[in-house]
């Protein structure tokens, strides 16, 4: 059992707490779900099980947390992690070998275990995570989905009587998220662990778990049920929510499959009248003949596209598909082994890519990766400094949500802040070309709408927007146009409505219950009114 008692905490730089009384029992074999808004302390409640807080992250801590009995203050973190397993949010800082396989064997090397049973473990959770090709790979040549995918298996080889887990899925493709609650559920049901998962993408967990525990902005437990009991009350819900309040069903359905027994009883939307949004700015960045390769092996095979002005482009794909990749050889962070690529109709071969930086702002996987100042607003300000302009960096931060913590460190926010406060340091240089690999990972689902509304916007207003996502929800919603990737190659391009209808892995929920080309709640509604759809 973990308990929770009169549990704060704050971290060294904040005078907020990040948790707030926190009282608190999760019993043995359970499969806990926890949400809550961007910077509500789900992140610290995970670290707290197995002692990260306080023992690494410092800070002011008062009551207790006891696993298995175990009184995590009087505990290191080493001896809880046989314990508790955890899987934190960035799977960049988790690695410790160079190889899938020996990152896997790594910990239970370090648990002496016998090599056959080292052996037998490694297999079993290659197959497991469908990670049997990837083996032998070197973990720097990897996708940061694959990554992740990685990390887990190396957690999930441990067996520990407990598993936390921090947005686990959220840089994975959707096929790859519903492999890994899959497995979470097997684990859960057949072996017994302890399951604390935190997540804001809840449309894709819901069916697995048990009980709901939700956090407010103030570091409180707002809600605590049963998941059907609990997902009721939750102000931003998933797509299925959504659309159980929209047409009266209950019990509200948390899987696709319940959704279409209700959708199935009456006469349900199929079709909707769409007029695709069309960029007809001129073309801003060109790609002809592309071909990149990692350690001989293909990843982007002459691969040629453009993207205009006024564009929200979408860039999908299975996790290793090469969509990082095509973002960095846009602005020159790689170099492609043949072809050209031209930027407001110059190639960019030669060229520097800070120079690039200029017109063309790239936000990677890794927010951390772009903070190293003091301050959220000196990151504004380096970044005004260095291009020799002026910006109100202000009005940018509250337009983001994050004017609060102007002052704060950027490297104590939880992921979403990191996230939000990379945005404002990129958009602050007033860019022409938006580049963003995977801008949804750890923000919630109002967070994500404001950022959809936002890069919509944004777009509207003559940007080139291209995002690398696995978000088929914001991509219905908010793109343009969909660039779906495989095997190295463009395997459909064009809008949403055309791409995503029936397909397995890139389908939206809704789209899954309803069938033809009914993509969101706002398609279901254009078809109840009688009347076409305006806009994308």
């Amino acid at each position: 059992m973990i308990v929770f008692s009169d549990v704060s905490f704050r971290y060294p730089s904040s005078t907020a707490s990040a948790l707030d009384r926190i009282d608190l029992r999760i019993t043995d074999g359970s499969f806990t779900l926890v949400t809550g808004p961007s910077g509500s302390g789900k992140s610290t409640l995970a670290r707290c099980v197995n002692g990260l807080v306080p023992h690494f992250h410092g800070g002011s801590f008062g009551g207790s947390v006891q696993v298995d009995q175990f009184d995590t203050r009087e505990h290191s973190t080493a001896f809880l992690s046989r314990v508790a397993g955890f899987v934190a949010q960035d799977p960049e800082s988790q690695t410790i070998t160079d190889r899938v396989e020996d990152e896997i064997a790594f910990g239970l090397e370090n648990l002496g275990l016998r090599r056959s049973e080292i052996r037998l473990r490694v297999e079993e959770t290659l197959d497991l995570l469908r990670l049997n090709e990837s083996r032998h790979r070197r973990i720097e040549t990897l996708s940061g989905g694959e990554r992740q995918r990685v990390v887990i298996a190396a957690a999930m080889a441990m067996r520990p009587a407990t598993l936390v887990l921090d947005e686990p899925t959220s840089q994975l493709d959707p096929l790859a998220a519903e492999e890994i609650v899959a497995a979470l559920e097997r684990m859960n049901q057949e072996v017994g662990t302890t399951i604390v998962l935190v997540e804001h993408r809840l449309d894709r967990v819901l069916g697995a778990a048990d009980r709901l525990l939700v956090l407010d902005a103030k570091g409180h437990i707002s809600s605590d049920d049963d998941v059907l009991a609990a997902v009721g009350a939750l102000p931003a819900p998933p797509p299925l929510i959504k659309l159980a309040r929209e047409f009266g069903w209950q019990p509200a359905p948390l899987t696709v499959r319940e959704a279409r027994r209700f959708a199935s009883r009456t006469e349900e939307p199929r079709l909707v009248t769409t007029r695709a949004r069309q960029a007809d700015g001129p073309a801003t960045v060109e790609l002809e003949g592309i071909s990149f390769d990692y350690e001989r092996r293909a990843v982007l095979r002459s691969l040629s596209t453009s993207f205009r002005a006024g564009s929200l482009t979408a860039v999908m794909g299975r996790n290793g598909s090469g969509k990082t990749t095509l973002l960095k050889l846009m602005n020159g962070l790689l170099k492609p082994v043949g072809g050209t690529v031209r930027v407001n109709g110059s190639s960019i071969a030669g060229h520097a890519t800070a120079d690039l930086a200029r017109s063309i702002a790239y936000l990677p996987q890794n927010a951390t990766a772009m903070l190293f100042n003091e301050t959220v607003d000196a990151e504004l300000a380096f970044t005004l400094r260095c291009r020799r302009q002026s910006g109100d960096r202000a009005a940018l931060l509250d337009q983001l949500g994050i004017a609060d913590l102007a002052t704060r460190n950027p490297l104590d926010l939880s992921g979403g802040e990191k996230l939000r406060a990379a945005l404002a340091a990129v958009l602050i240089g007033e860019p022409k070309i938006l580049l963003l690999d995977e801008p949804t990972r750890g923000i919630d689902s109002a967070l994500k709408q404001s950022l959809g509304k936002l890069l919509r916007g944004l777009a509207d207003n003559g940007m080139t927007v291209i995002l690398a996502t696995h978000d088929t929800e914001l991509v219905a919603e908010f793109a343009d146009r969909m660039l779906l990737l495989g095997d190295g190659e463009i395997v459909a391009s064009g809008p949403p409505h055309e791409i995503m209808p029936g397909s397995l892995t890139f389908s939206p929920q809704i789209n899954r219950v309803f069938g033809g080309n009914i993509l969101t709640l706002d398609d279901v509604r254009t078809w109840r009114a009688g009347h076409p759809l305006s806009g994308g």
